[in-house]
């Protein structure tokens, strides 16, 4: 079972996963583009999310490498099936009409949307 990210821990994913394996001060730099984040408290978390199995660390050279442990799919799946499971009683009809009804959708995001649903019905047959 994968655990569950913090919200601060999710940023440090997101920013490896967009740049690849990273040093702790590039992790620190582009978390601070967004808000001020001290040096120390970004290594102390990537230390924490490497016990949590979340990161791996790479110390062949004199500066450590992160990276994560785990893909940004997988993630976003257990994330996905936990709120499914707790917020909306296990139904992802009750999710899909919440984020539907909630936000405007464009017309490319309702395309992709029927695209995706003549796929599942075509394999459903």
């Amino acid at each position: 079972m994968i655990k569950k990210p913090t919200d601060a821990e999710l940023e440090v994913l997101h920013v490896l996963w967009t740049h690849g394996p990273s040093s702790v001060r590039f992790v620190n730099t582009e978390l601070s583009k967004n808000r001020s984040v001290v040096y120390t408290t970004t290594l102390k978390m990537m230390q924490v999310m490497i016990d949590k199995g979340l990161l791996k660390r790479d110390t062949s050279e004199r500066t450590h490498l992160y990276e994560t442990a785990i893909a940004e799919e997988e993630i976003q799946q257990s994330m996905l099936d936990k709120l499914v499971q707790t917020a909306f009683k296990g139904s992802p009809l009750s999710l899909v009409l919440q984020a539907l009804g909630h936000e405007k959708t464009s017309k490319e995001d309702l395309e992709e949307i029927k695209k995706i649903i003549k796929k599942i019905e075509n394999n459903q047959s």
